[in-house]
C-alpha cells in the first residue's frame, strides 16, 4: 500500500497501459492516483499512474504526460501540501482466469476485428491488439474506443474480476458491431438501388432502409387512410379516386410526389361528404329570429320565410329536392344596412353552420375554383375551404362584396361562380386541385353587394335580387333605440342604470350628424357620446344616472354636420334639387347651371360619365327649340356659353337619371323663375320632352325625405316601384308623376321670375 496524490478526472478514463497527457501540476511526485469523478462523487478505483514528462503550456500552465500502470482501491484520505488530497492505494493486480476468461477473450478479439474491417481500420490496429495476451490487458483496450461512453468506461474501470470485465466489454463492443452492420446492409442496400440516381434518392433510400430496420414502414400510415376512407361517406366516383391515389401512395414510398398526395388524401378527406346539418323547418321560428335580430328589412324576411317553408311542405310531403331548386339569394344595398349580419341570423334561423367568404378584390380564379396539383403550393378554392371549415355540406355560405371582383391575366373569378351560383350546375360543381364532383346544391349562398350595375350581367341573370334600399327616420330610431345603443353601451362598460337617452336625441343623430342609408355612421355617433359618458361616470363627475337630452348631444357631438339646405340652394334661378343613387344609398344633388358671354357652347363640371354629358346636351336642346313655349327669349342664347355644375367635383357621377333636373335648372335660369325649395326630382328625358323611367326609386324618396323635401317628381312609369315607399314616407309627402318635362316644369318652377345675379 502506497500513499499516492489523487488526481481526478472528470470527463475520460485511464487505464493500465494508456498513456494520457493532462494540463495538472504533480510537483515532484513520480506516481499518482487518477481517479474518474461524476458530479462530486469519486469512483472506488483508480488507475496508478508514473510521471514520464513533466511539461510547460502557455500562460504559465503545467501539464504532464502519464502511464497508466496498474488499478488501485482508494483507502482512507489525508490532506496533503498545498491543498492536494492524498490517499492510500493497495495495488490490484489481475488474475490469469479461468477456461471461461480464454473463450471469452478470444471472442473479445473476434468482435473487435470485425468492428475494425467494417471502418476500414488500419492493419496496425489489428496486430497491436493481437500481440496483447493477458485477459485483463485486452478489456481494458475498450477504453480507447470512442463509442463507449464515460459511465460505460468508469464501470470497465471499477469492474476488478476479469472475465466479468471481458463479459461487460463484449456487450459494450457487439452493440457497436450490431451498429455497424446496420449501417453496411442500409449503405449495401442503398446502392445497389441508386447507382443511376441522383443524391435526393440514394437519402431518400437510405431513409426507407432505416425505417424498414425499425419497424416503422409506410404500412401504419396507409392503413390509416384506408380506415379514413372507408370510414368518409364519400361518393363512389370519389371514393374510386382516393382508393387510386392511395394505391400510388403505397407504391411509391417517401418522396417529394409522396407528400403531395398526403396532402391532396387529406384535403379529400376535409370535405364532409356525408355530414349534413338538420335544418329546422320552422317559418314561425325563423320569422322570430329574424326579427329579434333586425328591425325592418320585411322583405328579406318574407323570402326567407317563403324559402323555409316551402321546404317543410316539400319534405312533410315527401317531395324530394330537385336539381337546380336551390336559392341564390344576392342582397343589394348601401354600406351600413345589414346586409353581412343578416347572413347569420339566416343560419341560426334554419339550424345550419355559416360560413362568410369575401370576394372584394379577388383577382385570382384559382381562389373559387382551386389551383391545379402540378404546381407547387397548390390549394382547392375557397368553396371547398368553406366546407372544410363549416363541416357539413350544408352550409350558409355568405359571398361577400360580390361586386368587387375584379378580373386580370390570372383569369376571370365572376366566370368561375357563374357554375358555383347557378342551381342548375352548381350539383357537379368541379374544383381543380381535388378534380371530383362537388354537390353545392344543398348550400343556401348569399350574395351581397352594394350597387347591381359592377355585377356581370351572366351573373346577376343567376341571382335573386332582394334589395336593401336604406332605412327611414322611424326604423333608424327603432334600429338605435333596440340594437344600436344597447351594444354601444356594454361595449363601453355602462350599465342600464347609469346611462339613457331619449328618442328626440336619437332623432337629432339621425338628421343633423349622419345622412346615410344604413345604420353605421349612426353606431359611430352613439359610440362617441357613450364614451364620453363613460369618461365622466369613471372619473367620478357624472351623476348616479345620465340622461342624454338634445343639449347633451350636441355638447358631445359638436357642431351641426347636416343641413336642410334646399330652400338656400334653390333660392336663384338655375338650381335645382335632383336625387340620385351612389354606392352609398341614395342622395340629393344641386345641379347648377349659368350663362354668360361667349361662343355658343356648353360647359359641363363636376366628374359627370358620358350618360350624363348626353343628358346636358339633350336638355340644352331641348330647352332651346323650346323657348318660345317657354317664355325664353330667342336672343338668350345668341353668342352666350352655358356652364352646368354638379357639386361635389372629386365624386364622379354618372347615370341615365339626371336629365329632367338639368332641362329644369336650365329651363329656370333661362325663364327668371327659381325652382321650388321643396321639391326634388329624378328622370331621364329624351329630345321630344318624354320623360322616362329610372331605377332606384325608394333610395332616392328616402334620401328626399331626409333632406327635408316634401315633394317629388317621378316619371309616370315608376307608379308602381312607390309601393316599396314606406308607408310612413309615402304619407309624409307628395308625388307627382309625369310623362313630359312640361309637366316637370309646371310643377318646378315658381310662377314669378326673379332678377337673375349681375353676375350672371
Amino acid at each position: 500500500m502506497e500513499n499516492l496524490t489523487l488526481i481526478p478526472i472528470e470527463d475520460s478514463v485511464v487505464f493500465p497501459g494508456m498513456t494520457a497527457t493532462l494540463a495538472v501540476g504533480v510537483g515532484d511526485e513520480e506516481r499518482v492516483f487518477l481517479v474518474p469523478r461524476s458530479g462530486e462523487q469519486f469512483a472506488g478505483v483508480g488507475t496508478v499512474a508514473r510521471v514520464v514528462e513533466r511539461l510547460r503550456i502557455p500562460g504559465a500552465g503545467q501539464a504532464v504526460t502519464l502511464e497508466g500502470l496498474h488499478r488501485g482501491i482508494a483507502g482512507p484520505a489525508a490532506a496533503g501540501t498545498e491543498g492536494a488530497l492524498r490517499v492510500e492505494v493497495s495495488e490490484h493486480d489481475d488474475d490469469s482466469g479461468s477456461e471461461r476468461t480464454g473463450e471469452l477473450a478470444r471472442e473479445y478479439r473476434a468482435v473487435v476485428e470485425e468492428i475494425l474491417e467494417l471502418r476500414d481500420a488500419d492493419p496496425r490496429i489489428t496486430a497491436f491488439l493481437r500481440s496483447i495476451v493477458e485477459p485483463g490487458a485486452l478489456a481494458d483496450t475498450a477504453g480507447y474506443s470512442p463509442d463507449l461512453s464515460f459511465e460505460q468506461k468508469r464501470e470497465l474501470l471499477e469492474t476488478l474480476e476479469v472475465t466479468e470485465r471481458l463479459e461487460k466489454a463484449i456487450a459494450a463492443q457487439r452493440e457497436r458491431l450490431a451498429e455497424l452492420q446496420v449501417r453496411r446492409r442500409i449503405r449495401d442496400d442503398v446502392e445497389s438501388g441508386a447507382q443511376q440516381q441522383q443524391r435526393e434518392y440514394f437519402l431518400r433510400k437510405q431513409l426507407e432502409s432505416i425505417h424498414k430496420e425499425l419497424g416503422e414502414d409506410e404500412g401504419s400510415v396507409i392503413d390509416d387512410y384506408r380506415r379514413q376512407i372507408g370510414d368518409a361517406e364519400m361518393p363512389d366516383e370519389v371514393r374510386e379516386q382516393a382508393e387510386r391515389e392511395l394505391g400510388r401512395l403505397e407504391r411509391m414510398g417517401e418522396s417529394g410526389e409522396a407528400s403531395m398526395i398526403r396532402a391532396y388524401l387529406d384535403w379529400l378527406l376535409a370535405v364532409p361528404w356525408g355530414d349534413r346539418s338538420t335544418e329546422r323547418l320552422d317559418p314561425d321560428h325563423a320569422r322570430e329570429v329574424l326579427d329579434a335580430d333586425h328591425a325592418g328589412l320585411e322583405d328579406v324576411k318574407d323570402r326567407i320565410t317563403e324559402y323555409i317553408a316551402v321546404r317543410k311542405l316539400r319534405a312533410d310531403r315527401g317531395v324530394a329536392d330537385e336539381r337546380g331548386s336551390g336559392a341564390i339569394l344576392t342582397l343589394i344595398g348601401p354600406p351600413g344596412t345589414g346586409k353581412t349580419s343578416i347572413g347569420e341570423s339566416i343560419a341560426r334561423a334554419t339550424g345550419r353552420e355559416f360560413v362568410r367568404m369575401s370576394l372584394g378584390g379577388v383577382r385570382d380564379e384559382a381562389e373559387i375554383r382551386g389551383h391545379r396539383r402540378t404546381y407547387i403550393g397548390a390549394l382547392p378554392g375557397r368553396l371547398v375551404r368553406a366546407l372544410r371549415d363549416a363541416g357539413t355540406m350544408n352550409p350558409v355560405i355568405m359571398l361577400d362584396e360580390v361586386d368587387k371582383v375584379g378580373a386580370d391575366w390570372r383569369g376571370d373569378p365572376s366566370a368561375a361562380l357563374l357554375e358555383v351560383l347557378d342551381p342548375a350546375q352548381n350539383h357537379s360543381f368541379r374544383d381543380h386541385y381535388l378534380d371530383v364532383e362537388l354537390d353545392l346544391s344543398g348550400v343556401l349562398f348569399i350574395a351581397t353587394a352594394n350597387i347591381a350595375e359592377t355585377i356581370p350581367a351572366p351573373l346577376l341573370d343567376r341571382m335573386e335580387v332582394v334589395r336593401f334600399d336604406g332605412y327611414t327616420t322611424e326604423e333608424k330610431l327603432a334600429i338605435a333605440r333596440g340594437y344600436l345603443w344597447p351594444r354601444q353601451r356594454d361595449r363601453n362598460g355602462l350599465r342600464p342604470d347609469e346611462v339613457e337617452i331619449d328618442d328626440e336625441a336619437i332623432r337629432t343623430a339621425i338628421t343633423e350628424y349622419t345622412r346615410e342609408a344604413g345604420v353605421r355612421n349612426l353606431e359611430r355617433e352613439l359610440g362617441k357620446v357613450l364614451r364620453k359618458t363613460a369618461t365622466g361616470v369613471a372619473s367620478g363627475a357624472a351623476e348616479a344616472l345620465v340622461r342624454i337630452d338634445v343639449a347633451a348631444l350636441r355638447g358631445a357631438l359638436g357642431r351641426q354636420r347636416f343641413f336642410q339646405e334646399a330652400a338656400e340652394r334653390t333660392a336663384i334661378p338655375g338650381v335645382a334639387t335632383g336625387l340620385s343613387v351612389t354606392g352609398a344609398g341614395g342622395d340629393v344633388l344641386f345641379i347648377e347651371a349659368t350663362t354668360m358671354p361667349g361662343s355658343d357652347s356648353l360647359v359641363l363640371t363636376g366628374q359627370l360619365g358620358d350618360v350624363m354629358k348626353e343628358s346636358a346636351r339633350i336638355a340644352l336642346s331641348y330647352v332651346r327649340s323650346r323657348a318660345e313655349q317657354l317664355g325664353i327669349d330667342e336672343e338668350s342664347f345668341a353668342d352666350r356659353q352655358f356652364h352646368v355644375h354638379v357639386p361635389a367635383g372629386a365624386i364622379p357621377k354618372d347615370g341615365p337619371s339626371a336629365g329632367i333636373t338639368m332641362t329644369t335648372a336650365l329651363a329656370s335660369l333661362l325663364s327668371g323663375r327659381p325652382v321650388r325649395h321643396d321639391v326634388g326630382m329624378t328622370g331621364e328625358i329624351t329630345l321630344q320632352g318624354r320623360v322616362l323611367p329610372i331605377g332606384g326609386v325608394k333610395q332616392k324618396v328616402l334620401a328626399a325625405h331626409a333632406a327635408g323635401l316634401s315633394e317629388v317628381i317621378l316619371p309616370e312609369r315608376n307608379r308602381g316601384d312607390l309601393d316599396d315607399v314606406p308607408e310612413e314616407v309615402r304619407e309624409q309627402m307628395r308625388f307627382h308623376l309625369v310623362m313630359t318635362i312640361d309637366e316637370v316644369l309646371d310643377h318646378a318652377l315658381e310662377q314669378a321670375p326673379v332678377e337673375l345675379p349681375a353676375a350672371a
